[in-house]
């Protein structure tokens, strides 16, 4: 895998074994809602814009421009052509659900309250950038699209930032970027009282046409950071302190929202032991190595796959000799400059893929991987699995995140945790 860099977006010595989770983490009970948990504890699950229509090319295009990479031609070009088939030019907001009323998933997000009193925001939890940026009352009219905006001033808790500035440019040359202030956030009953909240002066079009995401709450390493002249922490290493343990987890579901929950782990969420295997933080990212995969029910190829685990992408992309190992099990499928990525015969039943999580095994079923129509009414369905070879860094996206348990442990010594569960 290509150097790691710190660019757009910017989300040990432990062996991998299989082991149930640590004494030293509380391990604790599903809740409907978080105030049934106590101190140290928050639980909180997803939702989503119903209007949301999914673009494969377009997910694509906009990882090439979270990691600072030029998009292709072939890729811009595939972009338009879908999103004008699709109608998404100039769409409106709309409401968000617990559930997903479309076939497929994509662009899942979670309210956050900010100030005081709180105004809620549909923020996207991402583990691969470490900015809680939001679109404010400073962001100019031409760049909102629906989105909600914080604004300082309606907040008795808001303190400018004084100097602070924070910018993120991206692949192709745009950038967000404003000024900071300091107010109380809040998530699933977990508050932090002075957190810093990156408001947006300058929004890249490519956030702007999302109009059901107010912004993003990173969740990578604090040394990814933007602010400047002092990067500031993320919300999850302010609020380690008052937390049971410090780790959250990640169950992102499929055809449903998902669940994070801070603080604990809860073991009727996973179907099998957790495996936790070491983490590298020298980029700020939650970068481990997968042990090898297989297709369908092929056998087990054992090689390093050096990645991260970021739940701000969509789909999984690995190298292009694993990509096309597996879509040469699907009959009529291809590698589409016209769709964005591989594609395949929507009649078509996609195998399985397993990663290797140390001796431990993640399958993400053939289901996931099909993540949809192209074009409303195609017969051709797009890939949840993609090359990454344009990009240079492999990404567990949400495609293999869905199809386990994952813990986020942010102690001394970080490390993931990987378990199975039920898809």
């Amino acid at each position: 895998m290509a150097p790691l860099v710190k660019t757009a977006l910017v989300a040990a010595a432990l062996a991998s074994s299989a082991v149930s989770a640590p004494s030293s983490l509380h391990i604790g009970t599903p809740a409907n809602t978080p105030d049934n948990l106590g101190p140290g504890k928050a639980s909180f699950k997803q939702v989503r814009n119903p209007n949301y229509k999914f673009n494969g090319a377009l997910s694509v295009k906009k990882t090439y421009l979270k990691y600072g990479k030029p998009v292709p031609d072939w890729l811009e070009a595939a972009v338009a052509n879908i999103t004008a088939e699709l109608g998404l030019e100039g769409r409106s907001t709309g409401s968000a659900s617990a559930t997903p009323i479309d076939s497929f998933d994509d662009a899942y997000i979670t309210p956050v309250q900010i100030g005081t009193p709180a105004q809620t925001l549909n923020l996207d939890f991402d583990t691969g950038s470490s900015d809680l940026w939001v679109f404010s009352s400073s962001t100019p009219s031409s760049q909102v699209n629906g989105q909600t905006v914080y604004n300082p001033s309606k907040s008795s808790t808001a303190k400018l930032l004084s100097g602070a500035t924070w910018s993120i440019t991206y692949g192709d040359g745009s950038s967000s970027s404003g000024k900071v202030y300091t107010d109380k956030v809040t998530v699933g009953g977990l508050s932090v009282a002075s957190q810093a909240v990156e408001i947006a002066t300058t929004v890249s079009s490519s956030f702007s046409s999302e109009s059901e995401t107010d912004g993003l709450l990173g969740l990578a390493f604090s040394s990814l950071n933007t602010v400047s002249p002092t990067q500031q922490k993320t919300f999850f290493d302010n609020a380690k302190a008052s937390l049971d343990s410090p780790v959250f987890t990640a169950d992102l579901k499929y055809h449903t929202a998902g669940t994070y929950n801070f603080g604990f782990i809860d073991d009727t969420a996973h179907t099998g032991s957790i495996t936790y295997t070491s983490v590298s933080t020298s980029q700020g990212f939650w970068e481990w190595k997968s042990t090898g995969y297989s297709v369908g029910s092929g056998s087990f190829v054992s090689t390093t796959i050096d990645g991260i685990a970021d739940t701000g992408t969509t789909l999984l992309y690995l190298p292009t000799s694993i990509v096309s190992a597996y879509y040469k099990q699907i009959s009529g499928s291809s590698n589409s400059n016209t769709y964005g990525g591989y594609v395949f015969p929507c009649s078509a039943t996609p195998p399985s893929f397993t990663f290797g999580v140390g001796s431990a095994r993640i399958t993400i079923p053939g289901k996931v991987i099909n993540y949809g129509a192209v074009t409303t009414g195609s017969s051709t369905c797009f890939g949840g699995i993609q090359s990454s070879s344009g990009i240079g860094i492999n990404i567990f996206g949400d495609v293999a995140l869905k199809a386990a348990f994952v813990v986020f442990d942010g102690s001394s010594t970080p490390r993931l945790g990987w378990a199975p569960k039920t898809v």
